[in-house]
Order: structure tokens, then sequence, then C-alpha cells
């Protein structure tokens, strides 16, 4: 049997992301997205919930923190992944993300 155990994946160096910029990577079997607004940084899924899109070319607003998906227009928050609008119903699985020694870490 295979058990999978979470842990911090580094990922990237914290000063290469300025605000509104989006970097996406893939681990094992997860396509993620790190998104930074201001100080703060998001990690999600990458891919929407309602059809296969990749949500990294979708539209980043900063004001209320959301990615909308380019295909249908389903907007989600970043910080609980939970859909806004039709057509997506069911939420983006979100990660913690913490910065150690200028590198960006998520838990996985």
């Amino acid at each position: 049997m295979f058990v999978m155990i979470a842990r911090w994946v580094k990922v990237c160096e914290a000063k290469s992301l300025k605000s509104g910029d989006m970097f996406e990577f893939d681990h094992q079997d997860k396509k993620i997205v790190i998104v930074k607004i201001k100080d703060d940084l998001y990690a999600t899924d990458r891919i929407c919930t309602h059809a296969y899109a990749d949500l990294s070319i979708g539209i980043l607003n900063e004001g209320d923190k959301t990615l909308t998906c380019p295909l249908h227009l389903s907007a989600f928050k970043l910080d609980d992944g939970k859909p806004q609008n039709l057509p997506a119903k069911d939420p983006l699985s979100v990660y913690e993300v913490k910065v150690e020694n200028n590198w960006i870490h998520v838990f996985l």
C-alpha cells in the first residue's frame, strides 16, 4: 500500500514574484498556482473544478482576491477556493504557503 504524506515543498524564490504575479507548477499529480497579491501569497489548484481549464491563464482580480476561469468565467476566492458564480459549483483545494529563507514553500 502507498501512503502519501503531506510535506512542505520548496517552490520558487520569493523575490521572483511581484504583486499580481502567478507562478504555476506541478507536483506529483497536482497542478498548482501560487498567486501574490500585495504581501499575501495564495496557493490553489490551477485546474477549474467545472471543466478542465488552466486558471493560471485566467483573470486575476486583486481587489476581491479572485481568480476567474478563462473558459466559462467562474471566479474562485483565493483564500478558501469557493466559487463565486456558476457554472462552477465545487471549490478548489487551497494550500498553506510560507516564506522561509527567501523561498516560497507550499504544504502539499
